[in-house]
C-alpha cells in the first residue's frame, strides 16, 4: 500500500534525459536530500540538474514519518563522551538550524504542507539515562527538559525526555512545491559514473561537481559505504478514531513504538529489524493497535528503509579523498527530514566555498577506534551472507513449498529463490544479489527477496525496490 503521503499529493511527471548536457552540479537521486541540495545551489546562481532512477520522491522520502526534530533517540549523552562538546554542538546545531530552514522556505514560497511545531519525546523506563540524555542535551543548548507532564501513552513508562519546538509537516506536499524550482529528469537511472560523467541509458551528464543524494552510494570503490553500513526496515499504520497525542513520542529502546498525528489520524510506527532478517511485521503493528486502540480502523499502511552508520551519525560530505569533485549523504539513522536538510546546507556551502561551521562532524572520511566493533560486525555480516549462499544446500524442492509461501529450493538443477502465489503460480529468481553476492532471504510481510548483508530488495518477480544493487534478479 502507498503511504498517506503518497496518496494525497501528485507530483507533476517530468520527462527523461534524452541528450547529452553538461552542467556544474548533477544530483543524482530527487528526494528530499537531492532537490533541496539543487534548490539552494540553483538560489546561489549554479547551473543544477537532477536525475531521478523513478519519480519525484519515489524512494525514501514518501516513506518517512515527517518529523522534523533535532531529537534523534539518546544520542547526545552519547555523543558528548564520544566526540567531545565541539562536535556534539556541531550536530546539535546543524538539526536545530535544519528545522528553521524548513519553516523559511515554507514562508518564503507560501507552501501549504501542514508544518506544525510539536514537541517531541523520547520515552523509556530507565530514569537513568533519559536524566543523563536531558542533561547532556541541555549543556549543548538543545531546548531540552525532562517532560513534567504524564505522557499520553498507552503504556507506563518512567517518563521522557522533552524537546521544544520541533516540527512535523507532510513531505511530499513541500517536495512538490520545491522541486518546480528545479530542472529534475525522472525515469532516468545513473548506471555508473565515470569521473565527472554521469552515464545513462538515456544520454550522460559532464558535471564539474557530482552530488549521490541516492540514498545509498552504488559506487562501491573509493568509499566502501557498504562496509560502514547496513540497513534497516521499519512499518507504520495510520489510524483512523486512535488518540490524539498532541506531540511526537519515541521510544528509547529497539522494539519501542512511535506515535505521531497527522489530522484525524496517528501515526503508529514500530517493528524495526535489520533488512533480510524478517523480525517485524504490519500483523505485529496491528495487534498493539487492537489492543491499545480497540476501536480505530486502519486506513494506510507502509513501510521505510533507512541507512544506519556504525557511530550513528550520518556521512555527509566529499565522498573520497580520490574523488574530491565527488560528494555523498547516506546514512540518515531514521531521521531523513532533518537530515536532508542539514545535507543540503553543507553541500551548499562546500560547493560555493563558504564556511560549514558542523561540516567535521559529518565528515564521511572520519573513523574512531570506538566504531571498529561495529566495522567488524558488519564485515561478519557479509561473510555470513556469501558464505550461506556458497555453501547452504536446500532440502526443498518446488513442490515443497505452500501456495502463499517462498523458499529457496533447488530448481531445474539450481538453487533459486521461488514464491508460489495463491493460485500456484511460481516465480523463480536468482538467490544471488546483484551487488556484492550474499543470499537473498525472503520477506514474508512484504513479499520481497531481501539481502541482509547490505540491504538491496526485490519482489517477487525480481524487480529492484531498494538499492544499493542497480539491476534486477
Amino acid at each position: 500500500m502507498k503511504s498517506i503521503w503518497r496518496e494525497t499529493c501528485e507530483i507533476e511527471e517530468r520527462k527523461p534525459l534524452d541528450e547529452n548536457i553538461e552542467t556544474e552540479v548533477a544530483v543524482i537521486g530527487a528526494g528530499m536530500t537531492g532537490i533541496l541540495a539543487a534548490y539552494y545551489l540553483q538560489r546561489e546562481g549554479k547551473d543544477v540538474v537532477v536525475l531521478e532512477a523513478k519519480k519525484i520522491g519515489s524512494g525514501q522520502t514518501q516513506n518517512t514519518t515527517a518529523k522534523v526534530t533535532s531529537q534523534h533517540g539518546l544520542i547526545y549523552h552519547s555523543l558528548l563522551k564520544q566526540y567531545g562538546k565541539e562536535k556534539a554542538q556541531q550536530y546539535a546545531l546543524a538539526n536545530e538550524t535544519a528545522i528553521r530552514e524548513y519553516q523559511n522556505i515554507i514562508t518564503d514560497l507560501q507552501i501549504d504542507c501542514d508544518f506544525e511545531y510539536k514537541n517531541s519525546y523520547i520515552y523509556s523506563k530507565s530514569r537513568k539515562e533519559l536524566e543523563a540524555e536531558a542533561k547532556a542535551a541541555c549543556l549543548l543548548g538543545l531546548p531540552a527538559a525532562l517532560a513534567k507532564e504524564e505522557l499520553p501513552l498507552p503504556f507506563p513508562v518512567w517518563g521522557a525526555v522533552e524537546f521544544q519546538n520541533q516540527a512535523q509537516f507532510h513531505p511530499l506536499k513541500f517536495l512538490k512545491a520545491i522541486s518546480e524550482k528545479v530542472k529534475v529528469y525522472e525515469n532516468t537511472e545513473v548506471e555508473r559514473v565515470e569521473g565527472n560523467k554521469l552515464i545513462t541509458k538515456q544520454g550522460s551528464v559532464q558535471a564539474e561537481k557530482i552530488i549521490f543524494a541516492c540514498h545509498f552510494p552504488f559506487v562501491n570503490f573509493p568509499g566502501m559505504y557498504f562496509a560502514r553500513i547496513h540497513q534497516e526496515r521499519s512499518y507504520v499504520l495510520a489510524l483512523k478514531d486512535a488518540s490524539q497525542v498532541n506531540g511526537m513520542y519515541m521510544g528509547a529502546e529497539k522494539g519501542d513504538y512511535s506515535f505521531r498525528n497527522y489530522g484525524e489520524y496517528l501515526l503508529l510506527g514500530g517493528m524495526g529489524h535489520r533488512t533480510g532478517k524478517n523480525a517485524g511485521s504490519y500483523e505485529a503493528l496491528r495487534k498493539a493497535a487492537e489492543k491499545w486502540f480497540p476501536n480505530s480502523q486502519e486506513i494506510y499502511h507502509w513501510s521505510a528503509q533507512d541507512c544506519m552508520t556504525l557511530d550513528k551519525i550520518p556521512y555527509i560530505g566529499q565522498y573520497s579523498k580520490e574523488n574530491p569533485d565527488w560528494y555523498v549523504a547516506t546514512g540518515f539513522q531514521k531521521w531523513g527530514m532533518t537530515t536532508a536538510m542539514v545535507a543540503a546546507l553543507i553541500f551548499r556551502d562546500l560547493i560555493c566555498g563558504q564556511e560549514v561551521f558542523y561540516k567535521d562532524v559529518f565528515s564521511p572520511s572520519r573513523f574512531s577506534l570506538g566504531n571498529l566493533p561495529a566495522l567488524l560486525a558488519e564485515t561478519g555480516h557479509s561473510i555470513k551472507g556469501l558464505g550461506k549462499r556458497v555453501l547452504f544446500i536446500p532440502g526443498k524442492e518446488v513442490e515443497d513449498i505452500l501456495p502463499g509461501q517462498a523458499g529457496v529450493v533447488l530448481y531445474k538443477g539450481k538453487k533459486a529463490g521461488v514464491y508460489k502465489d495463491m493460485e500456484g503460480k511460481i516465480y523463480a529468481v536468482d538467490i544471488r544479489c546483484p551487488h556484492l553476492g550474499c543470499q537473498l532471504e525472503w520477506n514474508a510481510a512484504e513479499l520481497s527477496w531481501d539481502c541482509p548483508c547490505h540491504g538491496s530488495r526485490f519482489d517477487y518477480r525480481g524487480n529492484l525496490l531498494n538499492n544499493p544493487a542497480q539491476k534486477n534478479i
